[in-house]
């Protein structure tokens, strides 16, 4: 069998849940560990692998849903902008359900506004070029795998003098988010299973402020279930030996320094800015704007009129995305909250942890 396929395979799985029954035992108490991924949250509920654990080790998730913690007061302004009648806003399909203060983008399309999904930055460009006389703008939602895409975007824009495209800026880096974690008094978190997908733009030292700064270890993992697993027994081992390392498990696809172009091309655009993230407030320097020279492109400059933000009434999305509570414990989950007729923004999205428990969780009874 090849390596790719022990990945996937029953008795590498079997054998990795021995290992982590056995360093379980040697725990003087529960450890609980946190994946930051919205991936690994679909990939752990999908394959049950909560309820491989033993009693003692317990996996939660975090903020690893780029349009679950985009603030309510970013999808205000974009709507706000949609409602302007020289103006079309073009957005991923996820955030279109996405409730605001008043109305989902989706409503507002519904109802007239020119609201437009793409499925690329590019796309949007492509709009800008193709109607000259309407100001274009694009929904620059995402973590550090999307933004080089809109970095080149802009550049792109730039070159050929594209002066109607735009972005409202909003997306965000996951470093500053994994120290308010390390720093939030209503968490104990023994570990993290790191991101994958970040990590390969930005290498595994990134996080190895984690280990060195605050003693708490990390394990850079893939997705498949014998992935997931090594690092949780990995993590389980230093929980065990009072040791706090980074170590890279996806060696196939993470180096320690990442993607160098990428970086390169997103630094050329964008600045580091503090960022408001949905259950965290804001957090310092946890986001991107663009650099004073492109400015021109930032539609966040456009004046609108903006209601005060407003969360929907019951939501507990923002505790959910800082692990302090898993979604059953949301008095909405399940009931009236619902992947077909979300309340909140846990539930849109693909990679939300509401609608990963929704899916998968639930038909296994209680989840540890």
């Amino acid at each position: 069998m090849t390596d790719a396929g022990l990945l996937h395979d029953r008795r590498a799985v079997a054998g990795v849940v021995r290992d982590i029954v056995a360093a379980a035992k040697e725990l003087d108490r529960e450890a609980t560990f946190m994946e930051v991924c919205g991936t690994h949250t679909q990939a752990v509920a999908a394959a049950g692998l909560r309820r491989m654990l033993p009693d003692g080790v317990r996996l939660i998730s975090g903020p690893g849903c780029p349009v679950c913690v985009t603030p309510v007061g970013y999808l205000d302004r974009a709507l706000a902008l949609a409602a302007l009648a020289d103006t079309v806003v073009c957005t991923f399909g996820d955030l279109m359900r996405v409730p605001s203060s008043t109305a989902t983008l989706e409503q507002a399309r519904a109802d007239g506004a020119r609201v437009e999904v793409v499925y690329s930055p590019r796309d949007a460009l492509e709009r800008a070029r193709n109607a000259p006389g309407t100001r274009v703008v694009f929904l620059a939602v995402g973590f550090e795998t999307t933004t080089p895409t809109i970095a080149a975007a802009v550049a792109e824009a730039e070159a050929n003098d594209v002066p109607n495209f735009l972005i409202l800026p909003g997306n965000k880096v996951i470093p500053p988010a994994m120290l308010a974690l390390v720093q939030d008094e209503e968490l104990n978190v023994d570990g993290f299973l790191l991101p994958g997908h970040v990590s390969v733009l930005t290498g595994w030292e990134a996080f190895r402020f984690l280990a060195d700064d605050h003693h708490v270890p990390g394990v850079v993992v893939g997705f498949s279930p014998t992935d997931v697993l090594r690092g949780v027994l990995e993590l389980l081992r230093q929980r065990r030996d009072g040791t706090a390392t980074v170590e890279n498990l996806y060696g196939r696809a993470v180096s320690p320094a990442g993607n160098l172009t990428a970086a390169e091309l997103v630094d050329g655009f964008f600045e580091p800015a503090d960022a408001d993230w949905r259950g965290f407030g804001v957090i310092p320097c946890s986001g991107l704007t663009l650099r004073e020279r492109y400015s021109n492109r930032d539609a966040g400059d456009i004046p609108v009129e903006l209601p005060d933000p407003k969360e929907p009434v019951g939501c507990r999305c923002g505790e959910v995305l800082r692990g302090v509570i898993d979604p059953p414990e949301c008095p909405l989950f399940d009931a009236g909250c619902l992947p077909s007729d979300p309340i909140g923004a846990c539930m849109v999205s693909g990679e939300g942890t509401c609608s990963a428990w929704f899916r998968h969780e639930r038909w296994r009874g209680e989840a540890r």
